[in-house]
């Protein structure tokens, strides 16, 4: 089961969230988050033994971005495609040497690869598939670009962790779906792809499905993990409504806490600046009325941001030097996700008894 994504509050329609809209002018690149970057190596690291990766082989990325990814396989000399739908991001990609087509993928985009004797032996579709209005299209695209023996690898948020996590801000204008390894299953099946494997990564939202297509030779043997996480899907009941329901009362009770959170401090006299300018974050700050009266200014090491406002709060997003200028008593960290990282980063900000505060799934302050 999947639910549909919630329109962010500066959207006024549906029409506003066509694909070609949202990537018109995209300024996420990966590359700027140090520990998505280690997570790209180390993935590389993995699958290229696993798979036999060599000089031979064709490795193709679905929404390859500026290539953070990718530079690892060039690295070793395996020939890659990046499929990248933002023009902008895609000439990045390009520059750094890493062979990349700024178009969108589905059925039409499979076949002209395949046209061009381009079938992957591996397919990279990470962040990717809750990104996809026509779903069917896209996986029928991956069926029709994998090699014989050839092997799918996506990564995506967890419905279960988003539920059971309260993970509300995850839900947002480019997302259009959220999964469970249930849903999954159905939808991979229909194009005849089987589900091999699956692995529950760290970060806590995010599901890997390894598929092959099991007309296409034996492939690997199917993991107890598969079995083991649809069994937990059902005893979570994912397959009926009550966790759902559930999900809403409890994501009023974040939102009211978070602001009494703010409150409180902002009544004794405290200031709070924002670290980072993510899409969830603004789902957390709209839906919770949070703007310029609680939080000064956010900040964010991408440059593409620097010098522009959050949507619908209008707060005005700084480089991380603003941090250090104006000294804040706290840190609210919108890409939560990346907490870790972040208090590595500014730990400096320690000296004059600066506090980190994340707001998911409950706030919590690390000294």
């Amino acid at each position: 089961m999947h639910s549909s994504a919630t329109n962010a509050s500066w959207f006024s329609s549906r029409s506003s969230r066509t694909p070609e809209r949202i990537f018109a002018d995209y300024v996420y690149l990966s590359s700027y988050a140090d520990s998505w970057v280690r997570h790209a190596r180390a993935y590389v690291d993995m699958m290229v033994p696993r798979l036999g990766l060599t000089p031979g082989s064709q490795v193709v990325e679905i929404a390859s971005n500026d290539g953070y990814l990718l530079q690892f396989l060039v690295a070793r000399g395996i020939p890659v495609l990046g499929i990248e739908p933002a023009a902008n991001i895609a000439e990045i990609a390009v520059a750094k040497g890493i062979p990349t087509q700024a178009r969108f993928f589905g059925t039409e985009t499979a076949h002209a690869l395949v046209a061009d004797s381009r079938r992957a032996d591996l397919i990279v579709a990470n962040n990717v598939l809750a990104h996809v209005p026509a779903l069917n299209d896209f996986v029928a695209g991956v069926r029709i670009l994998l090699a014989t023996q050839g092997v799918a690898t996506l990564e995506m948020p967890h419905l279960l962790r988003l539920i059971e996590e309260q993970q509300f801000d995850t839900i947002y204008h480019e997302h259009f779906s959220y999964f469970s390894l249930l849903t999954l299953t159905r939808i991979f099946a229909r194009h005849d792809l089987a589900i091999f494997d699956v692995e529950e990564l760290p970060h806590p939202w995010r599901l890997a499905p390894d598929l092959c297509s099991p007309c296409q030779g034996d492939g690997d043997p199917t993991s107890p993990r598969v079995a083991g996480l649809l069994d937990r899907e059902e005893a979570a009941g994912l397959a009926t409504l009550d966790p759902y329901l559930a999900f809403a009362r409890k994501v009023e009770r974040t939102k009211r806490e978070l602001l009494g959170f703010l409150i409180e401090t902002k009544r004794q006299g405290k200031s709070i600046a924002g670290y980072g300018a993510p899409a969830k974050g603004n789902t957390l700050l709209n839906y919770c009325g949070i703007r310029s009266d609680f939080i000064d200014y956010v900040v964010d090491k991408n440059p593409y941001k620097q010098g522009r406002f959050l949507p619908g709060t209008h707060i005005a997003i700084n480089h991380p030097d603003r941090i250090f200028q104006t000294r804040p008593d706290y840190l609210l960290l919108l890409p939560w996700n990346l907490r870790d990282e972040i208090i590595g980063q500014m730990a400096a900000a320690r000296s004059w008894g600066c506090r980190f505060v994340t707001p998911i799934p409950e706030v919590r302050i690390y000294p």
